[in-house]
């Protein structure tokens, strides 16, 4: 179990599954830059955390912008939308008659991922779901703008087991404040710290190397 002063963001597993170093530069070193594409996401997520747009209809109800935490993983952050739907298997809600079952959905810009770092993201809030209300939560949806259609993503045993492990390596990751290198790989054109993080320049080899290897043989 975490403190509360040890949550990391709950987003932030998003981040660590593209690139590890993306997020340490992120979250440990709190270093940001804007491009195209991040812009483009907070103008979908502002729509879909738009307190106004309220809804609610026979067996269903919406809510947006939700808060949710896990001890277990140690995080903390807030979920797009939460539907709930009237289920005999599901719980029950305050101020409201029958059972619900809690499904997140996660709205994204663009199209489906060739990595599992927007499904990792989605498990982690039904995981905090499932902690705060004591309930078990089989699925969710990824809505992608370019595409304006929801993926059902299946909470598997596999896929809990990532996310709980990657989160203990972001853990680890923030207690030892360190920062990893990486390679250089196509994806880095696409992201929005390419001229902050300089991977290129990380590779290269540091003046005790190139002395030690001039001295030891050359």
């Amino acid at each position: 179990m975490y403190r509360e002063d040890d949550y990391l963001s709950l987003s932030g597993i998003q981040h660590f599954a593209f690139c590890r170093r993306q997020w340490a530069l992120i979250h440990i070193e709190q270093q940001w830059n804007e491009n195209v594409r991040t812009i483009e996401g907070q103008i979908i997520h502002k729509r879909t955390h738009n307190f106004e747009l309220k809804e609610k209809r026979p067996g269903l109800i919406v809510s947006r912008s939700m808060y949710v935490f896990s001890r277990t993983l140690g995080t903390s952050g807030i979920c797009d939308v939460v539907e709930f739907h009237e289920s005999d298997e599901g719980i029950s809600l305050f101020s409201h008659k029958g059972l619900y079952i809690p499904v997140p959905i996660e709205y994204k810009r663009g199209r489906p991922k060739d990595n599992k770092a927007d499904e990792l993201q989605l498990c982690a809030q039904a995981m905090c779901l499932e902690e705060m209300m004591s309930c078990s939560i089989f699925e969710g949806y990824l809505f992608y703008d370019a595409v304006k259609r929801r993926s059902k993503i299946e909470f598997t045993d596999e896929l809990r087991m990532e996310t709980k492990k990657m989160f203990q390596e972001m853990h680890d990751y923030y207690r030892k404040e360190y920062t990893p290198k990486v390679k250089m790989t196509k994806s880095c054109n696409a992201c929005s710290l390419i001229n902050i993080c300089q991977p290129k320049l990380d590779n290269k080899r540091d003046v005790s190397e190139y002395i030690d290897k001039r001295i030891g043989g050359d």
